[in-house]
């Protein structure tokens, strides 16, 4: 038997054992080990919207996550700087106040979103426009609040006068650009959000992250896995006026898709329907019986420019598009009474059996959302 006050001398000694086992856990926890699940989450306010950011891997401690979250953060704020028609210091809003006809100095990441924006508006014949903004506006959407009543036509034509890409001349040598009509006005905002999204992208693999799915206002882009091995799932939202559910979930790696549909944001109108979107070449909101439109492409820039311009064309005129770009595109077209039809591209169908073939009890980790 011990002698007298040997257990309570054993017992201090394992308790202060114990606590110091304890602190470096804590210490290898907080400054060296990765955290727990499948990745880290950030999330945040930009453009109007929201963006939310996850990213998986061993190197998360706090150090890291706080570059993560700074560079993430620089990323966005360039682009609205840059590209915001709300801010009046912005490049796009200096351009718009000018009256000049002169060729106008505009940063390289400017001209690369106008240069996209250029082509995607030559292959969809103009359904696709970055100076539709005034339109819009007519339409009481943007910064307008919803008109009283819809515009005249002798108000469309005035308006019209100033809208068209064509209008728009881009110099890539000089590195800027100019408008024939002095009232033209550039509005970036069909495509500014996927370009957000590459920027986060290209700002995580800069400090070496492989593994992470960037979100901006629905606005999508995935890379390698979770920290599971779990590929990246995200949402195809199911057109409502109400309330939000999912349509279809699809495994994205490597990859961003980009939806545009006409079920958010509207406004009624002697019983008609009035959708925020507005087709550049007849100066009228979209008025067709497609839905909602989503694009996987590489590049969220691309897929966002694209998702608007199909779901501007609609579902004839999109689908052959899509074909004849050799897109993968989901479509989903309203059908009577209150229900909807798809039509999925060829490349589209096949990423939709790739994801079925995976394990269906697998949770997707987006929230459904659409432009």
């Amino acid at each position: 038997m011990p002698p007298p006050g040997a257990l309570d001398n054993r017992a201090r000694r394992l308790l202060i054992i114990g606590m110091l086992v304890l602190v470096g856990v804590s210490v290898y926890r907080l400054y060296y080990a990765p955290p727990p699940g499948p990745y880290v989450g950030f999330s945040g306010a930009t453009m109007g919207t929201t963006w939310n950011v996850k990213v998986a891997g061993d190197d998360l401690g706090p150090g890291s996550l706080r570059k993560i979250g700074a560079a993430i953060d620089k990323a966005l704020d360039d682009v609205v700087e840059r590209m915001s028609t709300w801010e009046s210091h912005s490049e796009i809003s200096r351009f718009n106040a000018s009256a000049s006809l002169l060729p106008f100095k505009v940063s390289p990441p400017v001209l690369e979103v106008l240069s996209i924006a250029e082509e995607v508006s030559r292959e969809s014949d103009g359904a696709f426009d970055i100076t539709v903004g005034p339109l819009v506006e007519a339409w009481g959407f943007g910064k307008a609040e919803p008109a009283s009543s819809p515009p005249s036509d002798a108000t469309l034509a005035h308006i019209r006068s100033r809208v068209g890409y064509r209008g728009l001349r881009l110099d890539g040598e000089a590195g800027t650009i100019a408008k024939s009509n002095p009232r033209m006005e550039v509005d970036v905002s069909a495509i500014a959000k996927g370009y957000g999204v590459d920027r986060v992208a290209e700002a995580l693999e800069g400090l070496g992250h492989r593994d992470y799915l960037v979100e901006v206002g629905g606005e999508l882009r995935a890379r390698g896995m979770k920290n599971n091995g779990q590929v990246w799932r995200v949402a195809i939202e199911r057109p409502s006026d109400e309330i939000r559910t999912l349509h279809r979930v699809l495994a994205l790696r490597d990859a961003s898709m980009a939806t545009s549909g006409d079920y958010r944001n509207y406004y009624e109108s002697d019983g008609k329907r009035v959708s925020h979107t507005i087709d550049p070449r007849t100066g009228h909101p979209i008025d067709h019986t497609l839905a909602s439109v989503s694009v996987v492409h590489p590049s969220a820039t691309w897929a966002d420019a694209w998702a608007t311009a199909l779901n501007v064309l609609g579902p004839q005129a999109g689908y052959a598009l899509a074909i004849r770009e050799g897109l993968a595109v989901h479509f989903i077209l309203r059908s009577a009474p209150g229900g909807f039809e798809v039509l999925s591209t060829p490349p589209f169908a096949a990423l939709l059996a790739a994801t079925e073939a995976l394990d269906p009890t697998v949770p997707d980790e987006s929230q459904p959302s659409q432009e």
